[in-house]
């Protein structure tokens, strides 16, 4: 990495999009995610390191926001235009309320890592010079 790329400031918006698709906020072709919800050490095609990354509770709290903006106005419609039986509107709501929890929080945690790494937080600023 030379001199000016340590100095230059990283496209925040580009970074956190390649994070919640899964990329590396870096290069955008090496897999962020080891698993589900672990992140990888570094990236296997340009080493940038991602041990660094203190995503904790945040996607967590992010999942539980838009999965409950979107479902609660969402059930409150379907009930009143539908009057469903009180079992199946349960399970139709269990069933995509839990489904698209388990689609949003890694791409959550991968855009809040790669926010991260785009902003220089934590430890991630030890790659710019000062």
């Amino acid at each position: 990495m030379t001199q000016t790329d340590m100095n230059s400031e990283r496209d925040t918006l580009r970074a956190t999009w390649k994070g919640f698709c899964g990329r590396c906020p870096n290069c955008g072709s090496g897999p962020l995610m080891k698993g589900f919800l672990q992140v990888r050490d570094h990236c296997p095609e340009c080493q940038e390191p991602f041990h660094y990354h203190r995503a904790d509770d945040g996607p967590a709290y992010l999942t539980i926001l838009i999965v409950g903006h979107l479902m609660a106005p969402l059930l409150l419609a379907v009930y009143t235009a539908f009057r469903p039986e009180p079992m199946m509107l349960f399970l139709g709501f269990l069933v995509g309320t839990v489904g698209l929890s388990l689609f949003l929080l890694p791409r959550f945690k991968g855009g809040l890592v790669a926010f991260q790494w785009a902003r220089y937080m934590h430890g991630f600023e030890s790659g710019r010079a000062t």
